[in-house]
């Protein structure tokens, strides 16, 4: 058991006293290690941190972050962290005088999988999950999710995993916008964001980026959105009537949207299909290839009216044409790699 204490010092009489409360007084049964605390732990409140040595286990605000589905999958998936838990042997569920049976199981809930012995399995799976046991099952995936992405990184599963490294494996794995916006302000050294209250004039208002916009445009620019597959000899291709199969990509779609508006370099708010030209007819959509960014009045003003646009800012497909080759050119639509 670690905590996190603040000190109430009297110099003359040289006595310190510290105000633990009950939760924490098992950790004064015997003597007590006292030590400066590190830089990580500055903006923690005082009370109970975890007893590993990662950091970001007392980060209560990335609990979402381990316990969201891509990054579980990304780790390895839930049948690989049944299998880290089992590895605890011991039963999670400490009581007072209570009876463990000597062999253990996993009892998986929605927060992560806890090891349980035989016993408390079985009171558990009857009675429901102890409230103490969802805080173990949350620390739990968190545990296993940071000592998967160290191991896929390279940095061995007792690597000391920090805020950046953390950040670059959610990269690695496209998923960055789970990333909650106070620890991706604090990578990129931004301020902490503070809420304006009160009266405010217009030209005291900034505006500024959310962090994690930055983070994942950053992302982008670096890694390819689309890797293109050839298949000459794909099954439709020897059909006489193939059933057309439209392309889809959420990822390329949502990039586009990040870019700048196709007419006024003004950040985009949409990526926009193109329409005519052969393109997205009555209950059908163009390829999500055949996009250009657009911010919401040039879009509006488009669906309005396709030809006064097309007279005033050029053709759809000439639109779509420059902005494919500014997209290969840097690298964002690639040549999958075998």
């Amino acid at each position: 058991m670690r905590a996190l204490l603040t000190p109430e010092v009297a110099p003359r009489t040289g006595i310190v006293l510290l105000k633990p409360g009950s939760d924490l007084l098992p950790l004064f049964r015997g003597r007590v290690l006292i030590c400066t605390p590190p830089g990580e732990l500055a903006s923690l409140p005082s009370g109970l941190i975890n007893d590993s040595s990662q950091p970001l286990l007392d980060e209560k605000i990335l609990a979402g972050f381990f316990n969201d589905d891509r990054v579980i999958k990304a780790a390895g998936g839930w049948e690989a962290h049944d299998a880290w838990v089992q590895k605890i042997n011991a039963c999670q569920l400490q009581k007072k005088d209570s009876y463990h049976h000597p062999h253990y199981t996993t009892l998986r809930t929605e927060l992560g999988t806890v090891c349980l012995c035989y016993h408390d399995d079985n009171y558990c799976r009857a009675n429901g999950l102890p409230v103490q046991l969802e805080a173990v099952a949350s620390g739990n995936m968190a545990r296993w999710v940071i000592e998967s992405a160290c191991i896929q990184m390279g940095l061995g599963s007792d690597h000391r995993m920090t805020l950046p490294e953390l950040c670059w494996w959610a990269c690695l794995n496209d998923f960055t916008d789970l990333i909650p916006e106070a620890p991706a302000r604090r990578v990129l050294r931004m301020p902490v964001e503070t809420k304006a209250t009160g009266p405010l004039k217009e030209s005291h208002i900034q505006p500024e980026r959310a962090a994690r916009e930055v983070i994942q445009e950053a992302v982008e620019v670096v890694k390819a959105v689309i890797s293109l597959a050839i298949d000459p000899e794909s099954p439709e291709s020897f059909m006489k009537r193939p059933k057309r199969r439209r392309l889809e990509n959420e990822k390329y779609t949502r990039w586009v949207k990040a870019q700048t508006c196709a007419c006024c370099n003004n950040p985009a708010d949409d990526p926009h299909h193109i329409i005519g030209h052969g393109q997205g007819g009555m209950g059908t959509k163009a390829h999500d290839l055949f996009v250009i960014p657009l911010c919401r009045a040039h879009h509006d003003e488009l669906h309005r009216n396709p030809g006064e646009f097309e007279n005033k800012y050029g053709s759809q497909t000439e639109l779509l044409l420059r902005f494919l080759d500014h997209v290969i050119s840097i690298g964002v639509i690639g040549i999958a790699k075998k």
